[in-house]
Formats: structure tokens, C-alpha cells, sequence
């Protein structure tokens, strides 16, 4: 099932604690493979898997901030990638999403880049398309 994202009301499924396992970009379309969103349904909350599809997306305005360590533990660095770049480097990596924002034509998710069996550190992806968010939810 398909459900297009509208910008301008309420958001369709909650992505708090959704790993990010494939990040893939064809045709200007970004797809994020993940394992769990969440959607309030009848006063249940219903867990499906899915892709998150970003329509008409200019990857060259596209980021990944990635910092040492997960923030608010002191002082920190990081480095930022093209989401190009991320997806070449972080292949085996998973990206928890803790915090998502979504504004006009840029979407913002912010949480913890797993990479091996290391602990996480904080991460902050920036995406922009200008086409429709569409979730592909699997039954």
C-alpha cells in the first residue's frame, strides 16, 4: 500500500526508533528502507515495514552530519558527506531515527548512526526533493 505524505497536515506515520537498513537512489527518487513505522490506527498503535520514497529528490542538496559521539556528551566533531558519499562509506551502517522534522520541501531526521559493532554516535540527515513522500508500507 502507498500513502502520499501531505506537507500540510498531520504526519501519517511516526518514525521514532525506525532503523534505516538501505538507503538507495534511482531516477531522482531516494528510498530508505526501514524496518518498523508506526501509525496510530483506531487508538492502536500498528507496526509495518516499508520504504520511505522521496520523489523528484536533488541529491546534490542532500546531507549527512556525523559526529564523534552522541551529542550532549561534552564536546564533539564530526564531519558532513553528501548523501552520496554516506551511502558509498556507510554501506553496513544502520540509521535510528530519534527525531523527525519535515518543512516545506526538506525533511530532517536526526539520530544515531550504528556502524559495526561499535556504539552509536549522532547523525543528522538532510533531505530535499520536491516531489510527494510517499510511504510504501508491505503488509
Amino acid at each position: 500500500m502507498e500513502f502520499i505524505h501531505d506537507r500540510k497536515s498531520n504526519i501519517l506515520f511516526s518514525l521514532y526508533g525506525s532503523k534505516v537498513n538501505r538507503i538507495k537512489i534511482h531516477n531522482k527518487t531516494l528510498t530508505l528502507t526501514v524496518e518498523e513505522m508506526y501509525q496510530l490506527l483506531d487508538g492502536e498503535e500498528k507496526v509495518f515495514s516499508g520504504e520511505i520514497c522521496f520523489n523528484n529528490c536533488d541529491v546534490d542538496l542532500c546531507k549527512v552530519l556525523i559526529f564523534n559521539k552522541t551529542l550532549g556528551e561534552g564536546r564533539f566533531y564530526g564531519k558532513s558527506l553528501c548523501l552520496q558519499d554516506f551511502i558509498n562509506e556507510y554501506v553496513d551502517s544502520e540509521f535510528e531515527i530519534i527525531t523527525e522534522g519535515y518543512f516545506a520541501n526538506t525533511t530532517t531526521y536526526t539520530g544515531w548512526l550504528w556502524v559495526d559493532e561499535k556504539s552509536p554516535v549522532s547523525a543528522i540527515m538532510y533531505i530535499w526533493n520536491s516531489g510527494d513522500m510517499v510511504y510504501r508500507v508491505k503488509k
